[in-house]
Order: structure tokens, then C-alpha cells, then sequence
């Protein structure tokens, strides 16, 4: 998802560490999903970068995996 900031158009990602901290917590999509309540489906896409969380979601699994939401979302510059 593409969004625009400020006056000045600059133009900013959403990339995240979902998959790595997944893997290294040995978990499935299936099993992360079922201990956040969403769906397997949720889980890939937002790995795959096709949907960013809600805010509410993304708290969510910062506080499951123990780390700031920033170290599993990262806000990059195109």
C-alpha cells in the first residue's frame, strides 16, 4: 500500500518482519493466526505486503512476539 505524506508528496511503504519472527518463534500461519483470532489468510497477505494491518492488529502482534511495533513494521521511502 502506497500513501502519500505531507505537502511535499513524499511517498512511503510499509514493509514488515512478520515471516521472519513467525519462523523464528517455529510458528505456522495457521498457528499465528489462531493465537491473534484472524485468519491464515490475513497472516500471508500481510507478509506478502498485498495488506497493512490496523493499527489494533499491529499492536497485537508486537505485544505476541515481546518486541515495538516498529521492529516488526517498517515505514521505508520509495
Amino acid at each position: 500500500m502506497v500513501c502519500q505524506l505531507g505537502s511535499f508528496g513524499d511517498e512511503k511503504i510499509m514493509k514488515n518482519k512478520l515471516k521472519v519472527y513467525r519462523a523464528m518463534h517455529d510458528l505456522t500461519q495457521e498457528e499465528l493466526a489462531n493465537k491473534l483470532g484472524v485468519t491464515r489468510a490475513t497472516i500471508n497477505a500481510i507478509e506478502k505486503g498485498r495488506y497493512d494491518p490496523s493499527l489494533k492488529l499491529a499492536f497485537k502482534i508486537a505485544r505476541f512476539f515481546e518486541v515495538a511495533i516498529e521492529t516488526i513494521f517498517i515505514e521505508e521511502k520509495l
